[in-house]
């Protein structure tokens, strides 16, 4: 039997893959706005109006960050997971390096896409 959490110190690889397995459910349940926005697209154009209107709000735009940040955190932890499946940077201290470069790296691609896209959707008349 595995000794309790409390035992543990916690450290960046431990909070990692915890956050791996909360963005593959963010993920899961982020499907669903793809599949409304799809929904929306094929029935109408008030349909399409409405799903455009929650995400220009404030809610819709931190769900929309927090989709592309999950998707993004979480394809780089996969990229992680992958590395260690070949033996690549299993050490621990390259590991948690590794590991903070997850969240960091995550977090400043989230941004340049997010900042892109706004970019790109303020050009488009």
């Amino acid at each position: 039997m595995s000794p309790h959490l409390q035992i543990y110190r916690p450290t960046i690889t431990m909070a990692m893959s915890f956050a791996h397995r909360l963005t593959g459910a963010a993920l899961y349940l982020g499907t669903l706005l793809v599949a409304w926005w799809l929904i929306a697209v094929t029935l109408s154009a008030n349909s399409y109006a409405v799903f455009q209107g929650f995400l220009d709000s404030w809610p819709g735009q931190l769900i929309l960050f927090g989709y592309i940040w999950a998707l993004i955190h979480h394809m780089l932890g996969g990229l992680r997971h992958l590395l260690w499946d070949f033996g690549i940077w299993i050490d621990l201290p390259a590991a948690s390096r590794l590991a903070w470069a997850t969240l960091i790296g995550s977090t400043v691609l989230a941004t340049v896409a997010w900042m892109a896209g706004h970019s790109i959707r303020a050009m488009i008349p």
